[in-house]
């Protein structure tokens, strides 16, 4: 409806003849377009098919009367909001009542005063396009602050990648590793949310969190010195411990951030992923040595796009595992190194991975990655 309210459309609804020739010629007048019907059933068919501003409705006709079509009209959502005027020789409070507990927004008692009906219309076409102006303002408000809120969004998860970027880059693993999991973990969600234990569970959310989230997964490493985290040689018994302990660190710096945003559900995750990525399905990983379930999911699917990027890349005490090498080896690892679910959804998307780990490889990429 535009502004110039006297362009609306009115819809009269009236089973006698004379008062529908009546109205529609003064509003017709007043510059208004009219669909006139003396049937209750006619004008829903009409309202749906163009539906009109404002309806004045008549109470007493024949095969449904105006409570039941008003009651309709309501119960339609593309035709709710339509004001709805009652115009009836009933005048009885309860009728009244009635009226308004189906829907409607007013009430004139017939025979009526053309300047009342003319005045009432007026007034609910304004309250009815000023309304509409007001979601249309809501809708655009609503645009603007989800805009100001992913702009945040994405500077945060800019800071906090780059972060994780630093943490990794001390470990001498350059490249693009973290780009890399964040991939794999995405595409391991999407094949498990597909499957019937885990649908439901994954959801777009759940999704959006592990790719935002994994690249936490070795953030604690920044608390391992440098003598551990850049040794060329195998580490002893007592530098592996230390080692260990960046899935702990990492935890720890992640939880005094949930402690200040106790329900967001990214650094719950975060947390997981960093703790648990190096537990193993059999219960022989660290740091707490869980076992299956016991190991939250995203640690899990963690897991499996961690090593299966380390089996691809090269290292000081390997060469770089061509995919079949790697598809053997977490194969073989279902069971006991992994989660067999995960192994199975990797198996179903191991084309599109190795494909994605083709075109993301690194010229130099000689870090040991434990």
């Amino acid at each position: 409806m535009v502004d110039d309210r006297t362009s609306a459309s009115i819809m009269i609804v009236d089973d006698t003849p004379a008062n529908l020739k009546l109205l529609e010629e003064m509003l017709r007048i007043e510059g208004y377009r009219v669909a006139a019907f003396p049937q209750g059933d006619w004008a829903l068919k009409g309202a749906a098919k163009n539906p009109p501003d404002l309806v004045l409705l008549d109470i007493n006709m024949p095969q449904m009367d105006g409570y039941e079509v008003c009651k309709r009209l309501k119960e339609d959502e593309t035709l709710r909001e339509i004001p709805v005027i009652f115009i009836s020789a009933l005048n009885e409070t309860m009728d009244k009542v009635k009226a308004f507990a189906v829907g409607g927004v007013d009430y004139i008692t017939k025979p009526f005063q053309f300047d009342e009906v003319k005045a009432r219309i007026e007034t609910h076409l304004k309250l009815r396009w000023l309304q509409r102006e007001l979601e249309k303002h809501n809708r655009h408000l609503e645009t603007l602050v989800q805009s100001q809120v992913k702009e945040i969004a994405d500077s945060q998860m800019a800071t906090i990648f780059a972060l994780a970027k630093l943490a990794e880059s001390r470990d001498d693993d350059t490249g693009q590793h973290l780009e890399r999991v964040q991939t794999f973990c995405k595409l391991l969600a999407e094949a498990l949310s597909a499957q019937p234990p885990f649908r439901g569970h994954i959801t777009k959310t759940y999704t959006e969190n592990i790719l935002r989230a994994s690249p936490l997964h070795d953030i604690g490493k920044v608390a391992i010195p440098d003598s551990i985290l850049q040794k060329p040689a195998k580490l002893d018994a007592d530098e592996f411990a230390k080692m260990q302990r960046h899935t702990i660190l990492g935890a720890q710096t992640l939880e005094a951030v949930r402690d200040q945003y106790p329900g967001n559900s990214f650094i719950k995750m975060g947390i997981a992923i960093a703790q648990w990525h190096h537990e193993k399905w059999d219960g022989s990983g660290y740091p707490h040595g869980l076992t299956g379930e016991d190991v939250p999911l995203s640690a899990r699917i963690m897991a499996v796009a961690d090593v299966y990027d380390a089996l691809r890349s090269r290292r000081c005490y390997k060469p770089a595992f061509p995919h079949e090498e790697s598809r053997r080896i977490i194969t073989e690892g279902s069971g006991r190194h992994f989660d067999p679910a995960i192994v199975q959804a990797f198996l179903t998307r191991e084309v599109e991975i190795a494909s994605l780990r083709d075109n993301m490889d690194d010229p130099i990429d000689e870090g040991e990655h434990r």
